[in-house]
């Protein structure tokens, strides 16, 4: 007979392991949200420091989200190694090592040196969500993932409005008068007023390397449960039998798209927006706060989701109203001038936050034993971070800032079509 005395305290220490688990993976998540927004201020830093044009600024963006593409698959081979913790342990250990980078970076003030750092920060970062995204969802009951994903979600865009304020404040501090006067400074003095400027990073990144380094330690020491999905694979393997290739599945190559342009236009929002208000005349001292708006748009959104979803409108429906309010606001950036333009853009954190959770489940739907692929080909489509903001600034550089942005609308038309009838496209 099952000791109910016994039977309740074994299933109040799940509960708590669970919740301490969630705990520190929450903690991950916001090391992820705040490490990926510091690039909002780092474009617009490096682009004054480094002497840049907006196609060169924007390679920031590319050097960081380049690594998922060039690192999905290969972290998946490493965690198949390291198991999960320690991949995670693991990846944080990279993201230091990519934080240490900077250091010789800012005394150099060597423009290609940050961007290695970057590279190296997004590698370790390909590392980490590679075990973590799976992770939330396996580490508790599968009815309330979806509740765990959206805790992780808000712990990561809380952190990324706090990131673009924290550097903005240090290395953007009274950056505007500094801009003036390098217009007419000589040649010497401004080498050196550029070099102090490119040291101010290098506090706050040698701050970041410890705080990784601990949080690889106590997390490689933790009591994090290790999860086993072989048997999953094995159920999983039951599934489309007749199929090949992962190509024989059309939605989840639309979703792999859609997910791109997604990220490139969720990166073009935050990682623009401070330099496009500064390009608007608003000062640097106030358009540091832009990002952080952008970030908690989609801290809104995601509590709208919560709620909402799906009891009061579907995934599918969700998607489309997403991609509907990105098309206005992008057409209201283009459109109107000044705050109300560069608010648009800010906005935007509003139209992308249930893009990301509604693409996913519906490009991964019916997959089977392809489910794990399917899901490496949506991380690589994280890469658009790295492509689109470089788009945007090549087309900045050849006519303007604001009208750059007419690169968002097909993005948005894309998922729109994606939402409408994409994601049902099968093949048998």
């Amino acid at each position: 007979m099952k000791d109910p005395i016994n039977s309740n305290l074994t299933e109040a220490s799940t509960s708590s392991g669970t919740n301490k688990s969630i705990f520190i993976i929450g903690a991950l998540f916001f090391i992820f949200g705040f490490v990926t927004w510091l690039n909002s201020v780092l474009i617009p830093y490096l682009k004054i420091a480094c002497e840049l044009n907006n196609f060169e600024a924007y390679l920031v963006a590319f050097a960081f989200y380049i690594a998922y593409l060039v690192m999905a698959l290969p972290s998946a081979w490493i965690l198949k190694i390291t198991g999960f913790k320690k991949g995670m342990s693991l990846g944080l250990i990279v993201m230091a090592v990519g934080s240490l980078i900077f250091v010789p970076a800012a005394y150099s003030r060597t423009y290609e040196l940050f961007l290695l750092g970057l590279f190296v920060q997004g590698t370790g970062l390909a590392i980490l969500q590679t075990a973590a995204n799976p992770y939330v969802t396996i580490l508790g009951p599968i009815e309330s993932a979806a509740k765990r994903i959206s805790i992780m979600g808000i712990c990561n865009k809380v952190a990324g409005a706090i990131a673009p304020i924290i550097l903005g404040a240090i290395a953007l501090k009274d950056v505007d008068a500094l801009v003036e006067n390098l217009k007419v400074m000589p040649a010497a003095q401004k080498i050196a007023e550029l070099d102090l400027l490119s040291e101010r990073v290098i506090l706050p990144y040698l701050i970041m390397m410890a705080v990784l380094i601990v949080l690889a330690i106590m997390i490689y020491f933790s009591t994090l449960p290790e999860v086993d999905t072989d048997e999953e694979d094995e159920v999983l393997a039951q599934t489309n039998s007749t199929k090949k290739s992962i190509f024989q599945f059309p939605h989840l190559l639309l979703g792999a798209i859609a997910l791109f342009l997604y990220v490139g236009v969720e990166v073009i929002a935050g990682d623009t927006v401070i330099s496009y208000g500064a390009e608007q005349g608003i000062s640097f001292a106030n358009a540091k706060f832009f990002t952080t708006y952008t970030l908690i748009a989609m801290i809104v959104g995601y509590i709208v989701g919560i709620f909402t979803i799906p009891r009061f409108i579907s995934q599918e429906n969700a998607l489309k109203v997403s991609a509907v309010i990105g098309l206005i606001l992008g057409l209201g950036a283009i459109f109107t001038d000044g705050f109300v333009s560069v608010l648009c853009i800010s906005l935007l954190g509003l139209a992308n936050a249930l893009v990301w959770p509604a693409i996913w489940p519906l490009a991964i739907a019916g997959l089977g034993r392809f489910t794990k692929v399917g899901s490496s080909f949506l991380i690589m489509a994280i890469a658009g971070g790295a492509i689109m903001p470089l788009i945007y600034g090549y087309f900045a550089d050849l006519s303007s800032p604001q009208q750059a942005y007419w690169v968002v609308i097909p993005c948005y038309m894309f998922i729109l079509y994606f939402a409408t009838s994409g994601y049902k496209i099968r093949r048998d």
